[in-house]
């Protein structure tokens, strides 16, 4: 099967097009692949990848395109359950199985019944639960608390993870076994730093949905500001690309976007992140905490000198072209971004215009 390129299909989802979802980098289309040959499965699929990176789109995904899209998606997110109540909420309850169960109730696990049952941050149900769910995948059936009589189900299982899950089997806080029963197949999906590439038309993306949203026609954002993007790490992947958008459409200053990019000063010294997970050179880190150092000596001056690249070149007893190379290089704005705007947004624009106007906008990424 192919995902559809309709972006009708994705509409109907109250998602992006695919085409925005999985961008053009090789990564994020090997993710495509993966969803396009598994979707019809009823295998159960693992999606494993940081915060904000979009794994629920990703299961929204998987159950729209599969063979059980009449069904129910029936999502536990398991760290919001207090684990005292993540059996009776995932499995159901007989009447009178406890004190305050005046009815059946029916569980998630039922309630997926022809359908898929999507379990969010599966690394945090706790060992009893995953025993319980090892059976569902085993042969279908479970018991609901306080029952005693086999029931059976059919549902097709995806479970998402920020964290690699291995870790938590090494710990003892994770069965060995369940991870083998819900990783048949295991999509990873890679942070927004790794898939640059694909800012400009997720920008692009953000920009014209708020404009709508919020009835407004924003500037485009400068081409200092763009390559700022470009050069950030990026913590909270696209949900804090899209909060970021948003903000800037609705209040339209670019000045506060390069703020919330601009690295913190250290209180305490040079600070830089240092990966142990292999062995380190310490002239490349030394590098690194050199380069930010100066990134944020040259921001400081700047701002205080309201952006005058003459005074601060001369403040800072280099060239203005030394100034103009190290601002390049490290991806700062070169001219001061736009202040906040006096809103122009009160003026609601009928969404028939406001579409020509925004796609026929010269894009400057």
């Amino acid at each position: 099967m192919t995902l559809v390129h309709n972006s009708d299909s994705t509409a109907a989802l109250n998602l992006p097009p695919l085409d925005i979802i999985f961008g053009k980098t090789a990564a994020m289309q090997s993710v495509r692949n993966k969803l396009e040959r598994v979707a019809e499965t009823d295998v159960p699929v693992l999606i494993q990848g940081e915060s904000g990176t979009g794994k629920e789109i990703c299961v929204r995904l998987l159950h729209a395109f599969s063979l059980r899209a009449n069904g129910s998606l029936v999502k536990v997110s398991c760290p919001a359950i207090p684990h005292s109540l993540l059996e009776t909420e995932i499995f159901g309850y007989e009447k009178g199985a406890f004190t305050g169960a005046m009815s059946t109730k029916l569980g998630r696990v039922e309630q997926s019944h022809n359908g898929t049952l999507f379990l969010d941050e599966v690394g945090s149900l706790d060992l009893a639960v995953q025993s319980k769910l090892l059976q569902v995948l085993q042969d279908g059936t479970f018991v609901r608390v306080g029952g005693h009589e086999p029931r059976t189900i059919a549902t097709r299982l995806v479970s998402a993870s920020n964290s690699d899950l291995r870790n938590q089997v090494e710990e003892g806080t994770f069965r060995l076994d369940f991870l083998f029963r819900i990783n048949a197949v295991t999509i990873n999906l890679p942070p927004l730093r790794q898939r640059i590439a694909d800012l400009p038309i997720l920008i692009d993306y953000f920009i014209d949905h708020y404009a709508k949203t919020f009835h407004c026609a924003p500037e485009l954002l400068s081409k200092s500001a763009v390559r700022l993007m470009q050069n950030y790490h990026w913590p909270g992947n696209i949900r804090q690309l899209e909060n970021l958008i948003r903000s800037y459409v609705l209040i339209g200053s670019e000045e506060a976007l390069v703020a919330e990019l601009m690295p913190d000063q250290p209180h305490g010294g040079i600070v830089t992140d240092i990966d142990l997970s292999e062995s380190v050179s310490l002239k490349t880190i030394t590098k690194k905490a050199t380069h930010d150092l100066e990134r944020q000596i040259i921001l400081k001056v700047l701002q205080e000198n309201s952006w005058n690249r003459q005074k601060t070149a001369k403040w800072l007893q280099i060239s203005y072209r030394s100034l103009l190379y190290k601002l390049s290089e490290a991806g700062m704005p070169e001219v001061p971004p736009r202040p906040l705007r006096i809103p122009h947004l009160a003026k609601k624009t009928d969404e028939r215009t406001l579409k020509p106007a925004l796609s026929s906008r010269t894009r400057i990424y």
